[in-house]
């Protein structure tokens, strides 16, 4: 446990983080009859869409739009304009779900157009312990187009659609830190925290989020090795360490909160 106690005001804002507006006005983005997202109004417009892929209708007496057909099929060629168009991020052949807001998938989409579209999407972390209660965190790549070089949890990822949350946590266990679950001591769901902000990219893209974290124990002698080049280092620190970086900005909101209700 730290020594130091959070500043009240950094602890308020840090909250506050959590749920931002947009920079610019969005309106909702239907898919399959139900809302999926958020779309600025003047984005689809700006693509090169087959005709009727993307009407702009009125529900439920608001202005939104609409993407007619198979919701995977029709988002693909969506997300594929923007790519042509320069406004996806990181293209990763890796798709993810698309919920209906009762939790019902009615389709996937690219990765790297989620934030573009409003897509609601789910993350897995780790939250690891020495024996000693010292912290295992991880420097993001100065490379990642998201928070590039601030600290992290031990391991961190999206839950693509072809995953269940624990094989997403088996599988970035092993590719951010080269560690397998069975080498890890207590093993438990820590909580879970909801996210809506804009992206550190501008106005285009919108994060809406669900983040499950877990915390473990990793044993004495076994220390992660990035596999995937997207962790430039891992540290061990201590608890008055990690809370005066917290407080200084250099870890993400995330890991920030998840610290926290881990018991920093």
């Amino acid at each position: 446990m730290s020594s130091l106690v959070p500043d009240a005001a950094w602890l308020a804002a840090l909250y506050a983080g959590l749920d931002q507006p947009p920079h610019r006005l969005r309106v909702p983005l239907w898919a399959g009859g139900a809302p999926v997202g958020s779309v600025e109004p003047d984005l689809l417009p700006r693509l090169t869409l087959r005709t009727g892929l993307a009407q702009e209708v009125e529900r439920d007496g608001a202005r939104c739009w609409e993407v007619q057909g198979d919701v995977t099929e029709s988002l693909g060629e969506i997300a594929q304009a923007l790519r042509d168009a320069g406004l996806a991020h990181t293209w990763r052949d890796e798709q993810l779900g698309v919920d209906d807001p009762q939790g019902r998938r009615l389709g996937t989409v690219e990765r790297a157009v989620v934030r573009c579209l409003g897509v609601t999407t789910f993350a897995v972390h780790m939250v690891g312990l020495s024996r000693a209660g010292e912290h295992w965190v991880q420097q993001r790549s100065f490379t990642k187009p998201n928070d590039p070089g601030l600290w992290d949890t031990l391991v961190g990822g999206m839950v693509p659609a072809s995953d269940s949350t624990a094989l997403a946590l088996e599988r970035e266990t092993w590719e951010e830190a080269g560690l397998r679950l069975a080498q890890l001591a207590g093993v438990s769901h820590g909580g879970r925290i909801f996210t809506r902000r804009p992206t550190d990219r501008g106005s285009a893209g919108y994060v809406v989020e669900y983040v499950d974290w877990y915390r473990c124990v990793i044993p004495d002698g076994v220390v992660p090795v990035n596999q995937d080049g997207e962790v430039a280092e891992f540290r061990l620190m201590a608890s008055d360490e990690v809370l005066a970086r917290l407080q200084r900005g250099e870890f993400t909101t995330e890991a920030a909160l998840m610290l926290l209700q881990a018991g920093l």
